[in-house]
């Protein structure tokens, strides 16, 4: 006799929760563990080793196990009751060494890219990008037409993205 899981679902999963939940574990865990029991049915009834004679008592034997299971890895845990405020000052926001050291490079690599660009392109795109200086402002300082300016800037733009993905 093979077992209709979903069927066995239907009937008892709620009833399997509901036990665990009795037991004192949180629904969070009674959810878990519930799935948890269905999934091992359907392994052991793939390896025939199920007792079709009461599917109900098999459920909630391997709920039981299950739970019991449960209780032995949190007693090996150590657990800190935290604060909200804790949990903040644990995060470190600081960037890991790998992406320090790939961002020197790609600074050096930007570094020698503004160092090949003509001057007037690269005092263009260094108003513009560090000096926060709008393409008007720029180009009455450099005595340009506003689309010159802007060619000038996505010229630099251009020729920066290319040296960082020849490098990458």
């Amino acid at each position: 006799m093979v077992l209709d899981i979903r069927v066995l679902f239907v009937r008892h999963a709620k009833e399997v929760s509901n036990t665990l939940r009795r037991k004192g574990v949180t629904a969070e865990n009674a959810a878990d563990l519930t799935q948890e029991t269905f999934l091992r049915l359907l392994s052991a009834e793939a390896h025939a080793e199920v007792d079709h004679a009461n599917p109900r008592a098999l459920l909630h034997r391997i709920a039981r196990n299950l739970r019991i299971d449960q209780q032995r890895r949190e007693r090996l845990v150590l657990k800190d009751e935290l604060a909200d405020e804790a949990f903040v000052a644990i995060s470190d926001d600081r960037p890991s060494p790998e992406t320090i050291v790939s961002d020197r490079q790609r600074l050096a690599i930007v570094t020698v890219a503004l160092a090949e660009l003509p001057d007037r392109t690269r005092q263009a795109f260094q108003m513009h990008r560090l000096g926060e200086k709008t393409i008007s402002e720029i180009a009455r300082e450099l005595g340009l037409s506003t689309t010159r300016t802007w060619t000038l800037i996505r010229e630099a733009y251009l020729h920066v993205r290319a040296r960082l993905h020849e490098k990458v």
